[in-house]
């Protein structure tokens, strides 16, 4: 009889649906393929599709969808992942999901998720979770439940734990308290040998079967972990013990060995559990600060609205000492609004009509009528939670070795274990000592303080930076700051205020000041450059209206050129006159740069009009920011497309003792990499459009949140407060981070490498290996909570 192939399901996102016509032209398209049926959705911009993979493959769809005009863009899923015990979990589900073509998985053993990048109809959530319980675990995908749902799940499960472990402890007091005893003379049993029995079966089956569950699940997934090592160790000393029990040998038993590790190891469990909640609270407290409430208007009546129901373009007031619930733009009303929350910036910052609000900021004084701008998942504090979530989800590269050990680390232990047990037997000749301290080797080893020392350290770290207004993308972002020797600035917004002002305006005779800025206005009208901006400003301020032109170009990073009725005129720097042919006083050019401003030119075929100086001033906290991070042993290098004296005379206020002048923007990347291939990592900081190419090329890169949206885009660090000692504080972060994370490392391998030694060796019991064993984990994570009196200067 012929087998038929089970039809798959398959659910692809599509990128440049615009209209129902899109949708239905690629619904026919995929219906067209043998075996396929489909349904387009148009608002979700997804593709339903049940295909028979004997007749079309998941390639065959992303060729159609391609091939009728449409993008099938990267999918990522998160999924959250059950039974893991210990970083040799996290090791295995992460190479059996890469081991699926297509697919790029990360596993985080501190927050037990899974985050996955699945290559265009390379797999489905349905391949995934079959590939994560095939290796003996569980795993759904995360449908973004609520915190508090998430909180109320996760409380439960707590309780449950807690009960079993006050239950196990009470039953292995006893057991404990006898061999307690021996401390003081008593060498003799006063507990019967059936009676040890009785209280450490349910501890041994009950409390302890999870151990049992999770070693079966591992095993038969082909890897070892944690549970194994427990399982193995105690079911060792019980089922000795239960032998003498049952055949009334005269021989001491040890169920208060196994009683006594699995009740320590689920306390340490327990404790661990707690200390991770822990790591978290940094989004917890950016969650609380979202009011429940909004004041809405509608038909010009105030109505209290659940804040989360909000809508874009709603009115809403924000009364004074109240919380903003949604991103919105000043529509009427005068106050000032305390970021600090989202930018670390400890001043109030003033708020007029025009002026943009966020959410979770709150109103100090005045009454504020908002238009919503951002709501739900777009504001800027639902952005900030997903860059923190997104950050704690990754890997940082110092965690490499851990995961390789992780890898070997129960074989290992197991080996060694048999070949204590042998030697203590062969040279010994007593089968009892040697069963207890192969046991013990068991016991005492722990994989789980490896897989905690890295991730809970970044946990914390990031969610420091983000209550510092320093959003770091990811993991390695965040170990990579830490290693910069050389950081390059841009000047204009960067260590300047990124606020030019005209300052002087010098007319070339025939020509007036008027004429000069009115020629100036009208080549500037529609740039977004700060200098045009600056320009268009005191225009308007003269009261000045730019002139029609046409055949408008640009010539990056030089100059602009327009025709103006029947004359051909320029706008740019000096030089860019100088190649046009026309000629340029050269001698009140330099004395303007010298002040520190940047001059420009303006004029037409028959020469140069007149020059308009501008200047922008330095941030106040610039020369202490350099300083700051010259202390820290990095290198300041200055990037600015402004000519030799002006860029000397920023660089000599600033304290920058090394600069590059006139560099176009395009060339700004080329110079970051020859700063690169002297071999140390370079670190770029900067605000413009014209920054992103640069910042892309650095090794780290900060965006100084004021910036360009495409600045911070490209950054690996977003810094919210407009000050380059925002730069120094994030690396400052990061080297903390770094030392607790080196800590961590250390702590769990010196734990390991010392204690599984000492228990071959007999030195240590099954009952303080496993105390040790528990305590090792929840050590490393109260170690990275200690991250959390890091405080930006």
């Amino acid at each position: 009889m012929e087998m038929v192939a089970p039809s798959q399901h398959i659910e692809l996102p599509i990128a440049g649906m615009t209209c129902a016509a899109c949708s239905t032209r690629l619904e026919k398209n995929l219906n067209k393929l043998p075996g396929v049926k489909a349904a387009v959705n148009l608002a979700s911009e997804k593709a339903h599709i049940e295909f028979d993979p004997a007749q079309s493959t998941a390639a065959d769809l992303v060729q159609a969808i391609r091939k009728t005009g449409f993008a099938v863009p990267e999918q990522e899923v998160v999924l959250e992942l059950d039974g893991m015990t210990c970083a040799a979990c996290a090791t295995r589900i992460e190479k059996v999901l890469n081991r699926i073509d297509g697919v790029s998985a990360v596993v985080n053993f501190a927050t037990e998720k899974a985050r996955v990048r699945i290559a265009p109809g390379a797999a489905t959530l349905e391949t995934l979770v079959a590939a994560v319980t095939r290796a003996g675990y569980g795993a759904h995908e995360s449908l973004g439940t609520s915190r508090e749902e998430e909180k109320q799940r996760r409380a439960a499960s707590y309780r449950k734990e807690l009960r079993i472990f006050w239950l196990a402890a009470a039953l292995t007091l006893p057991l404990v308290a006898q061999m307690g005893a021996m401390f003081f003379g008593q060498h003799e049993d006063f507990l019967p040998h059936w009676l040890q029995w009785l209280l450490a079966t349910p501890v041994q089956f009950w409390a302890g079967k999870r151990f049992y569950v999770g070693a079966w699940h591992a095993l038969r997934g082909g890897g070892a972990n944690m549970d194994v090592l427990v399982a193995l160790g105690t079911s060792m000393a019980y089922f000795l013990s239960a032998t003498i029990t049952l055949f009334g040998l005269d021989q001491h038993v040890y169920f208060e060995a196994g009683a006594a590790v699995i009740t320590l190891v689920l306390m340490g469990k327990l404790l661990e559990a707690r200390a991770k909640a822990g790591t978290s609270a940094a989004i917890e407290e950016l969650l609380k600060l979202q009011p429940k409430t909004a004041h809405l208007e509608r038909d010009g009546q105030i109505v209290d609205v659940d804040a989360a129901s909000l809508k874009l373009d709603d009115i809403f007031i924000v009364r004074a000492g109240e919380s903003i619930p949604v991103d919105g733009e000043v529509i009427d009303g005068e106050s000032s609004v305390a970021e600090a929350m989202l930018t670390g910036e400890s001043l109030p910052v003033g708020k007029t009509m025009g002026a943009k609000v966020f959410g979770a900021t709150q109103n100090q004084e005045g009454m504020l009528k908002c238009r919503a701008t951002g709501v739900g998942s777009h504001t800027v504090l639902a952005g900030i939670i997903r860059l923190v979530e997104q950050a704690q989800g990754s890997k940082a590269p110092i965690q490499r070795l851990a995961d390789i050990i992780s890898g070997i680390f129960v074989p290992v232990v197991v080996a060694i274990s048999v070949i204590t047990f042998g030697l203590w037997w062969g040279f010994g000749g007593e089968f009892t000592p040697a069963l207890i301290n192969a046991v013990a080797v068991l016991v005492i080893a722990c994989p789980c303080a490896l897989g905690l020392a890295t991730p809970t350290a970044v946990m914390v770290g990031t969610g420091n930076g983000a209550k510092a207004g320093i959003l770091i993308r990811n993991a390695e972002a965040l170990e990579q700051a830490g290693k910069i020797r050389t950081l390059v600035v841009d000047k204009t917004g960067t260590l300047t205020e990124g606020r030019p002002m005209v300052t002087d305006i010098i007319p070339v005779a025939p020509a007036c000041p008027d004429d000069v800025l009115r020629l100036a206005a009208t080549l500037e009208q529609g740039s977004e450059h700060p200098l045009a901006k600056a320009v268009l400003a005191h225009a308007a301020e003269a009261g000045i209206t730019p002139e029609a032109i046409t055949g408008f170009s640009s010539i990056t990073g030089k100059g602009v050129q327009g025709e103006i009725g029947i004359r051909l005129c320029w706008l740019g720097s000096p030089a860019f006159f100088i190649e046009q042919g026309l000629k340029t006083d050269e001698a009140a050019i330099v004395s303007l740069q010298r002040e520190g401003k940047t001059v420009i030119a303006v004029g037409d075929q028959q020469g140069v009009q007149g020059y308009l100086a501008i200047a922008d001033t330095l941030r106040a906290s610039s020369a202490h920011a350099v300083a700051r991070l010259q202390a820290m042993g990095i290198e300041v290098v200055m990037l600015t497309g402004d000519n030799q004296a002006t860029a000397q005379a920023i660089a000599a206020q600033a304290g920058v003792n090394r600069y590059l002048a006139e560099v176009l923007p395009q060339d700004k990347a080329a110079e970051i990499h020859k700063l690169k291939s002297l071999g140390e990592a370079v670190g770029m900081a900067g605000d413009g459009i014209n920054d992103a190419p640069a910042l892309a090329a650095a090794d780290v890169s900060f965006a100084i949140g004021s910036g360009a949206d495409v600045a911070i885009e490209a950054a690996d660090i977003t810094l919210m407060r407009n000050d380059l000692a925002s730069v120094a504080d994030a690396i400052d972060l990061s080297r903390a981070t770094l030392r607790k994370i080196r800590q961590n490392l250390f702590f769990a391998f010196i734990y390991n490498v010392l204690g599984i030694p000492l228990a071959a060796l007999g030195m240590l019991s099954p009952v303080i290996a496993g105390a040790a064993m528990a305590m090792s984990s929840v050590s490393v994570v109260s170690n990275s909570l200690l991250l959390k009196r890091w405080k930006a200067h």
